[in-house]
């Protein structure tokens, strides 16, 4: 993650709820304080740990590492961490954003191991759980498949609100821009994934219907 993103991480989040608590501890991490950093993980960890689950798949293998990449980005910007969001919220929005990253790059090792004539499989950890029998599970899963190659701005859109289960409103809180930008985004996302799934009308319906 760049420093631009952690940036936009930051002034993403801004106003969903007012700094807590843990922004003292925050900037104690940011100036080095080891005890403090200890404390944000302890607190925050685990919600950092959900949100790459769920852009990853619960069952992927990169999950702790991409998670642990997730730490150290968040760890490293809290010096320049204005304080204009939550310090949770800055903590998820990063693991948002490497774990978009991380799907994207591995999409590319995957095409360049077709190009070498490699095997190619589904990403791991996209498979469909037997339990995950909802329409809302099955969306998750499908979308989580088809994130990478869009736009960023489209696939975060996508994450936030499919996977993240954020409304509409709240996405435009989150990535700063108006509520009608988000729907803008929403579906050019979901007639992009739509192109994807000309074959199977079933998978296509489940796309249907607008934000929340």
């Amino acid at each position: 993650m760049t420093s631009e993103d952690a940036q936009a991480a930051d002034g993403g989040w801004a106003s969903v709820r007012p700094p807590d608590a843990l922004l003292g501890v925050a900037r104690a991490a940011g100036r080095g304080d080891g005890d403090a950093a200890a404390t944000l993980v302890s607190e925050l960890g685990g919600g950092m740990l959900r949100v790459v689950r769920k852009v990853m798949g619960h069952q992927h293998p990169d999950v702790d590492d991409v998670t642990q990449d997730a730490v150290v980005a968040f760890l490293g910007s809290l010096e320049t961490f204005r304080g204009a969001c939550s310090v949770e919220h800055f903590a998820r929005r990063i693991a948002l954003l490497t774990a978009l990253g991380a799907r994207r790059r591995a999409k590319v090792r995957q095409r360049e191991a077709e190009a070498e004539g490699g095997a190619i499989d589904d990403l791991p950890g996209d498979e469909l759980s037997p339990l995950a029998t909802t329409v809302a599970s099955r969306r998750r899963a499908l979308v989580r498949r088809l994130l990478d190659d869009l736009p960023e701005v489209i696939a975060e859109a996508l994450a936030l609100h499919f996977i993240l289960d954020h409304t509409v409103e709240e996405i435009a809180v989150a990535t700063a821009v108006p509520a009608n930008t988000v729907w803008s985004r929403l579906r050019l996302g979901k007639r992009a994934l739509r192109r994807k799934l000309e074959g199977d009308v079933h998978l296509a319906e489940m796309l249907r219907g607008g934000g929340r």
